[in-house]
């Protein structure tokens, strides 16, 4: 069990929504193939675009306030090259056991999960849907400025033109940001979410028992916690159940990053309903 905690903490926190390669192109793509897709989805006609927000202080928020007894549960849908398919059983289980929730989308994936965009928006008492950048590259390797800021505003018109929302937050795919990307976004109006708590569900090796072992031994107040609904291949939905349960009956509050923000940070009500329709 030690040596799959080592392997969870460590690779699960590189690897984000995918095992990334070690050398991404210009357009922070690591093949060919992928950057090729990238460029065909941001090729096609984009929805209107929302309104601006105004400018936030560039910050990296990885977990709420220590002294809370509150965490975030948190899903990334990211937008790759692999076949990527949204996992209903997850929405379900957050349903079930009225579990609020961020969730992270993807700017293609939005696109092509359409209706399932629009499933999760229609439960705003429950789920946040946030920016995931449009292509899921690596976005410190994105030579052009332009182009960093395109990943974020044609996610914010996608997840507007389905939710009738406007993000407020981002999660840099992989996990991966520097100071260049977090003022882009920041000037973009977005705060960068990370993650104090990578759940590892990507990993091969991660059975529903190990998944659920492995968040509830490593938790803290104000913890993030990340984990996918863009993959069933994972075992993520099997493990939600006995997380939420292990959660609650250990103090813990349940809320959506926003919520936190709110505790931890300070952040106004006015701010939050900024993205509001």
């Amino acid at each position: 069990m030690q040596r799959f905690l080592l392997r969870v903490g460590v690779l699960a926190i590189l690897q984000g929504c995918a095992r990334p390669a070690p050398v991404p192109g210009p357009t922070g793509h690591e093949t060919p193939e992928r950057a090729a897709k990238a460029e065909a989805d941001l090729a096609r006609p984009p929805p209107v675009l929302p309104p601006a927000l105004a400018p936030v202080a560039p910050e990296v928020v990885a977990h709420g306030s220590r002294s809370v007894r509150s965490v975030a549960l948190t899903f990334d849908a990211c937008s790759t090259r692999d076949v990527s398919k949204y996992d209903e059983r997850i929405t379900h289980e957050l349903i079930a056991n009225q579990t609020p929730a961020t969730i992270f989308l993807g700017g293609s994936w939005a696109r092509e999960e359409a209706a399932h965009v629009r499933e999760l928006a229609s439960h705003p008492e429950l789920f946040e849907l946030e920016n995931h950048t449009f292509t899921h590259p690596h976005m410190p390797a994105v030579k052009d400025d332009a182009r960093v800021r395109e990943e974020l505003v044609r996610t914010q018109a996608e997840v507007q033109a389905l939710t009738g929302r406007i993000p407020l937050f981002w999660r840099p795919p992989y996990g991966e940001y520097d100071a260049r990307v977090v003022k882009i976004a920041a000037d973009v109006g977005l705060i960068t979410i990370e993650y104090d708590l990578a759940s590892g569900d990507p990993d091969a090796h991660a059975t529903k028992e190990k998944l659920v072992e492995w968040v509830l031994k490593k938790v803290q107040p104000g913890s993030i916690v990340v984990m996918h609904i863009n993959h069933r291949r994972f075992h993520t939905s099997e493990a939600l159940p006995g997380i939420i349960q292990g959660l609650r009956a250990r103090g813990y509050q349940l809320v959506t990053v926003g919520e936190m923000l709110r505790e931890s940070h300070g952040l106004p009500g006015a701010i939050l309903d900024a993205g509001a329709p």
